[in-house]
C-alpha cells in the first residue's frame, strides 16, 4: 500500500526540505510541555477555545505565538493516525516550525502577511504566508476528519476519505489523490483510534 511518506504532498524541492524526525525540534518542546495532558484531542479543543478568548479579547487580532503552539498540538493527531498520514504530518510540523520561529520576531498573523505583501513574496516558496496556507490546510483536514468521525458511526477510513475529499483533494492531481485512496486502508480502526487518544465514547460526544 502506497502511504503519504510517498506521496508528492508538495513540490520535489520543498519535500527535500521536509526533517526525517517526527517532530521539529520547536514543535517538539511546544508538545513537551503539555505531555501532562491525558487526552490530546481534549486538549487541542481547549487550546483552540483559549486561542479565541484571547483573540477577541485583542480586537479580532491573532497572536502568531499561541497561534503556533496551538497548532504544533494538532501534530499529535496527525500521529494517531499513524503511517497513512505520516508525509502530511512531517509536512504540516515542518511549516508550523516556521511560524513558531517567526512568533520571535512577529506578533500577529497580520503582521506576517503584511510583511510578506510589502516584499512582494506572499506565494514564494519558503515564506511565512505560503507557509501559514499549508498550516491552514492542515487544520482544515483534520478538523473535516474529526468533524466526520465524531459526528457519525462511521469508519476512520470514511471520515478521512471524506475529509480529504472536501479539504485537500481540489489541489490534487488524479495520481496524487489514487496514491492516497490506497494510503487509508493503512488507518486505524475506529475502536484504535480511541485508545490511542485516551478518549471513550462518551467523551467523544462532549467536543
Amino acid at each position: 500500500m502506497l502511504g503519504f511518506r510517498q506521496m508528492p504532498w508538495s513540490s520535489a524541492q520543498e519535500q527535500e526540505q521536509a526533517p526525517s524526525e517526527q517532530l521539529c525540534e520547536g514543535v517538539s518542546a511546544v508538545v513537551a510541555a503539555r505531555q501532562g495532558m491525558e487526552k490530546p484531542l481534549t486538549a487541542v479543543a481547549e487550546a483552540f477555545e483559549e486561542l479565541a478568548r484571547g483573540m477577541e479579547a485583542d480586537g479580532g487580532e491573532l497572536r502568531l505565538a499561541p497561534f503556533s503552539d496551538s497548532c504544533a498540538l494538532v501534530s499529535v493527531l496527525f500521529s494517531s493516525l499513524g503511517m497513512a498520514f505520516r508525509f502530511a504530518e512531517i509536512e504540516y510540523v515542518t511549516k508550523v516550525n516556521d511560524l513558531i520561529g517567526a512568533g520571535k520576531s512577529y506578533r500577529t498573523l497580520s503582521d506576517i502577511l503584511d510583511k510578506d505583501i510589502q516584499n512582494d513574496c506572499v506565494k514564494k516558496q519558503g515564506s511565512h504566508s505560503r507557509n501559514l496556507r499549508r498550516v491552514r490546510l492542515g487544520l482544515g483536514l483534520i478538523k473535516a476528519l474529526f468533524e466526520q468521525f465524531l459526528d457519525t458511526e462511521g469508519t476512520l477510513y470514511d471520515a478521512a476519505t471524506i475529509a480529504y475529499g472536501q479539504v485537500c483533494a481540489p489541489f490534487h492531481s488524479w495520481a496524487i489523490r489514487k496514491a492516497v485512496g490506497a494510503g487509508m486502508y493503512t488507518l486505524p480502526t475506529r475502536e484504535q483510534l480511541i485508545v490511542r487518544l485516551n478518549e471513550t465514547e462518551g467523551d467523544e460526544e462532549i467536543h
